[in-house]
């Protein structure tokens, strides 16, 4: 893809998502990532009716007057999309991949985040971190990580995304929050790096999920493919038996992995490529409020 192609493209997507964002940004972002709280800003002489308990005694023993300390609220935030460039995501029709979908939702996080005048970083991994681009503010950062999304090749097909929350930590050591954007079909468990990462993190995660994945809706013999590892099964898509054991396996999935966040305590929410992904994100903002 050339560069003028790309760029189109990422003006296009920008027209596309920045209402989205002023929509999930009304009411909702600005109550839901509220900062990291509050931060020391300095000392100033004690005044009558100042609080006793602010004093900060070292500055006052040196000085022999009375000093309070000031503190202020830290309002600005870093946001951090963790995203998902394993071959599941390529999944889906040419007009409505998995990948699309994920693009479109990153893009109205960082444009929401941008309204806030926050920080904005991406982590791109598969199975290892592909490509780090740390937050900044701005416009012209945002268009460049909506660049990279775009037109980045991965390395690799396989996920892994105990490594890139991994990384994460290793490279934010400051409070972010970070949305992890996947469709979270993973042959590695990372509970643990969930549980680690949600100590310093508030980790959001955004599962995208195309209805060719629940259901057979073809018939015949059919032949299934894993897009990371490559493996190949024959399913004849007309037996009875054959839609119900693939049905019921995603709903064990989804509810395990559902249970599994909730118990570190971690929102998530599922998006399917076929609706509108406004609903779900407004309804999840509005949960966290």
């Amino acid at each position: 893809m050339d560069v003028s192609e790309i760029i189109k493209k990422v003006r296009k997507l920008e027209l596309k998502t920045r209402n989205h964002s002023k929509d999930l940004f009304t009411g909702n972002y600005t109550s839901t990532f509220k900062g990291k709280g509050i931060s020391f800003h300095g000392v100033r002489a004690y005044s009558y009716g100042d609080d006793v308990r602010s004093i900060d005694w070292n500055v006052t023993s040196r000085s022999q007057e009375p000093y309070i300390k000031e503190f202020e609220e830290e309002r600005e935030l870093t946001v951090m999309l963790l995203i998902d460039l394993s071959g599941s995501l390529d999944f889906g029709t040419e007009l409505r991949t998995k990948k699309k979908r994920q693009i479109e939702i990153a893009a109205i996080l960082a444009f929401s985040a941008l309204a806030n005048n926050d920080k904005v970083g991406a982590i791109l991994f598969t199975d290892e971190v592909e490509l780090y681009l740390p937050a900044k503010k701005g416009r012209e950062h945002i268009l460049l990580i909506l660049r990279q999304l775009i037109d980045y090749k991965p390395k690799s097909k396989k996920t892994n995304i105990g490594k890139a929350l991994k990384f994460l930590r290793e490279t934010n050591r400051k409070s972010a929050v970070a949305f992890i954007i996947s469709d979270f079909i993973v042959d590695t468990d990372y509970t643990e790096d969930l549980k680690r990462t949600k100590k310093l993190h508030d980790l959001v995660a955004l599962r995208i999920q195309d209805e060719a994945e629940t259901q057979l809706s073809v018939r015949g013999f059919v032949q299934l493919v894993n897009a990371e590892n490559n493996t190949k099964t024959w399913v004849n898509a007309s037996s009875k038996k054959a839609k119900e054991i693939f049905s019921t396996n995603d709903l064990r999935n989804k509810s395990e992995m559902i249970q599994n966040f909730r118990n570190i305590g971690i929102d998530f929410v599922s998006i399917n490529t076929a609706e509108d992904c406004m609903p779900p994100l407004i309804s999840l903002f509005k949960k966290r409020k």
